[in-house]
């Protein structure tokens, strides 16, 4: 995610918020190496599929060395799997409404901030899910970078529900939704080939509204 413009004099007068601090030069040449790699390896799966693009040519085509590439991302998996966003998340749901119920409080902070991500960039926002929902080593892979977003998330619905963070109920609710937000994911890139920045967000949004909605019906906190 591109870093926030600064505030401008008429923004501050008008009594909106400043946005936070420009990262340092030495952060934004780390956010521009790992964007690099990101988009050459989408280049290269879309061009040659996932299993056949090794990670030595993702240097390559990135202009970066391997170990470069293993610096910023552990495994190959990793690439498509790792992102900046999770704070989004969790900023998200922390900006609802405090009297909200917990679990739609979860279920609007989670679709605001993938509306986010899918504006930011369409295309890659629906290449990553693909892949994911093709690629068996990914899905795998998945689980432990789901297990830092779900301890996110369960973070911020402690401080709104006043429950320890490993609560039992609190780790059912935030698994299920979780679990329910990728299969409406998966389900939003299987009826199309290619995303369509005019509808593919609406029909997203209807997809997880509708796998939210189930979970709502049930679980409470």
């Amino acid at each position: 995610m591109p870093p926030a413009p600064t505030a401008s004099a008429d923004d501050t007068a008008a009594g909106a918020a400043p946005s936070p601090a420009r990262p340092g030069l030495r952060e934004r040449k780390k956010i521009q190496t790992r964007r690099a790699i990101r988009t050459a390896a989408y280049h290269l799966f879309e061009e040659q599929g996932y299993d056949a693009t090794p990670v030595d040519q993702i240097a390559d085509e990135a202009d970066v060395s391997p170990s470069t590439v293993f610096r910023y991302f552990p495994t190959k998996e990793d690439i498509v799997l790792t992102d900046e966003y999770d704070a989004l998340v969790e900023d998200a749901l922390r900006e609802r409404p405090p009297g909200e119920p917990p679990v739609a409080a979860l279920r609007e902070a989670l679709y605001a901030s993938l509306a986010r991500v899918y504006r930011s960039d369409a295309t890659e926002t629906f290449q990553r899910v693909r892949l994911i929902r093709e690629i068996p080593a990914l899905r795998g892979r998945l689980s432990e970078h789901s297990a830092d977003t779900a301890w996110l998330l369960r973070r911020a619905l402690a401080e709104r529900t006043g429950r320890p963070e490993d609560d039992l109920e609190l780790r059912i609710v935030t698994g299920a939704m979780l679990g329910a937000l990728m299969e409406a994911m998966y389900s939003w890139v299987g009826s199309d080939p290619r995303p369509d920045p005019a509808g593919s967000l609406e029909e997203l949004r209807d997809l997880v509204t509708r796998a939210l909605d189930v979970l709502e019906r049930g679980l409470t906190l």
